[in-house]
């Protein structure tokens, strides 16, 4: 099965005239893509399902608030399409397309001016992994390089993996949940992953399921097929209001992921990207409901680190007290930084680390415990 794509919300039939209207004012601004598999996920009854709520324009998305490069990429880009914010790890953005437009993303403004900071000939990029033994994951990314065809892919995978001090390749793709097809149909897909993650250098495809109702018996089959096939499978999903930010929807997200064998990775804490306010959840209340997710799990899915992909590398949102919040640089773009602990005073409506001013300094006491900050 291909499914028909779908790139205009006047295509979207479960729509009705004056909802097309409305919407096209928001596609004028933040582009729309999706397929009709994807769609078919939507209960078109209820109105706040969220799965539209992922896919389908919304007008608030036209709250101006935000910014298009909120984690400052522009800061980290070495060569057209690659950046290199953390030392062990290269980004190639080789794509400015998508199975579905996450009305989410943090990277929309790829589909505002196309082409702009995508690679299309990885010369220079690969010149510079080269050059650089200490990078040791290379991440494709995008946009999604699994909309790609095998036969252009395969060229790029080939080639990082010729570099010997990469050891890693990583995918990261969303089209496990927008088009698992892609990967049950296409057995060259299944054979590249075969020919080039080994036991020794293995590649990494980082899904993207936000919501439980995405794996689907067609995405289950598509992620076992990856495993099969010699990749290792993670799930990342930001927090996000309407979609998951329920404790009950999270934890049966880790459960689902857990039974397959996805472990979670990541959950982040939505990006304060343009267009995204009506998606952020206060990071004092992500933490709550995370924890409340955990707390419903088996160890096996409760790996999920909770961070947020600041400019200044991955911050982990660490604890809670009555009167504090408490970081950890997990990543960091100046490695003197890994692994630094903060603390501040609460601020609960607080979206984003910078909207933390009050640094804790005196000593805090925890229980059995007594810690200069």
């Amino acid at each position: 099965m291909k499914p028909r794509y779908l790139t205009r919300v006047d295509q979207i039939d479960a729509l009705n005239v004056e909802e097309k209207t409305r919407l096209k004012k928001v596609e004028d601004t933040f582009a729309f893509r999706s397929n009709e598999y994807y769609l078919s996920l939507i209960d078109w009854d209820d109105p706040v399902d969220p799965i539209r709520r992922i896919a389908v324009p919304d007008p608030m998305e036209l709250d101006d608030r935000g910014v298009l490069d909120p984690s400052q990429e522009k800061n980290y880009t070495v060569a057209r399409g690659l950046q290199h914010k953390y030392r062990e790890t290269a980004l190639l953005l080789v794509s400015d397309v998508c199975g579905s437009f996450c009305r989410f993303c943090f990277r929309k403004r790829l589909f505002i001016e196309r082409g702009a900071e995508v690679t299309r000939d990885v010369t220079e990029e690969l010149a510079y992994i080269r050059d650089h033994p200490e990078v040791t994951n290379v991440l494709l990314t995008g946009g999604d390089p699994l909309i790609m065809s095998t036969s252009k892919l395969e060229p790029i995978v080939r080639a990082v993996r010729a570099i010997e001090h990469v050891k890693i390749i990583r995918i990261g793709s969303k089209m496990p949940a927008f088009n698992p097809f892609r990967i049950t149909e296409d057995p060259a897909l299944l054979e590249m992953i075969r020919r080039y993650s080994t036991p020794e250098k293995r590649i990494y495809i980082m899904a993207q399921f936000n919501h439980p109702r995405e794996l689907t018996t067609q995405a289950v089959e598509a992620l076992s097929l990856l495993m099969e096939a010699g990749a290792v499978v993670v799930n990342q999903t930001p927090l996000l209001r309407g979609v998951n930010d329920d404790p009950e929807v999270l934890a049966k997200l880790f459960k689902k992921l857990s039974f397959i064998g996805v472990p979670p990775y990541y959950v982040f804490q939505c990006r304060p990207t343009r267009g995204n306010g009506m998606f952020q959840v206060p990071i004092e209340e992500t933490y709550e409901i995370f924890e409340e997710a955990k707390a419903q799990v088996s160890g096996l899915a409760k790996r999920a680190k909770l961070v947020m992909s600041h400019m200044s590398g991955k911050i982990e949102i660490a604890g809670l007290t009555d009167e504090c919040v408490y970081f950890k640089y997990h990543q960091a773009a100046d490695p003197a930084n890994i692994g630094r602990f903060m603390a501040f005073k609460r601020n609960p409506a607080a979206l984003w680390f910078d909207d933390y001013t009050e640094p804790v300094k005196e000593r805090v006491d925890l229980p059995g415990l007594t810690c200069p900050i």
